[in-house]
């Protein structure tokens, strides 16, 4: 688009579009997104126990959840815990796969007890708990159960 000027010379007016700027801030989201995807485990909120000894996860396997109020889920989805063999036998073979165990501190032994025996009614004996480090960091898993 051409224009005239107060003094007589005929000019033209920049028509690009700089994207730098668009671009700089994709890329900042992009870094925001790839950094809290990792800690977003789970939607259900437990305040996992606290140890000394912990593993960070590295890898992405099947979470089983028990909440404050006893509630057991299976990622992120409720599941009934007689249910609960039948959901886990349907990945591959049971003796290689790994599950990490989330339980509220407050839950009861007994209820803990009866989601172990669900998971090792499945043919899973690698359970990994979770727990939180001391110092208050991130998630981990601690140990493995036989």
């Amino acid at each position: 688009m051409a224009f005239t000027s107060s003094s007589g010379k005929t000019q033209s007016s920049l028509a690009e579009i700089n994207i730098t700027p668009l671009v700089d801030v994709v890329l900042v989201l992009l870094v925001i997104f790839m950094i809290t995807a990792p800690v977003l485990q789970s939607g259900i909120e437990v305040n996992v126990p606290k140890t000394r000894t912990v593993k960070e996860i590295t890898e992405q396997r099947t979470v089983v959840t028990i909440d404050h109020d006893q509630q057991v889920f299976l990622g992120d989805k409720p599941v009934n815990i007689h249910d609960l063999p039948a959901r886990l036998q349907t990945g591959g073979d049971p003796t290689h796969q790994v599950i990490y165990l989330r339980a509220d501190q407050t839950v009861p032994f007994g209820a803990f007890a009866s989601v172990m025996d669900a998971v090792k009614q499945a043919g899973i004996t690698n359970v990994s708990i979770v727990t939180q480090p001391l110092d208050g960091k991130s998630a981990a898993a601690s140990g493995s159960g036989n």
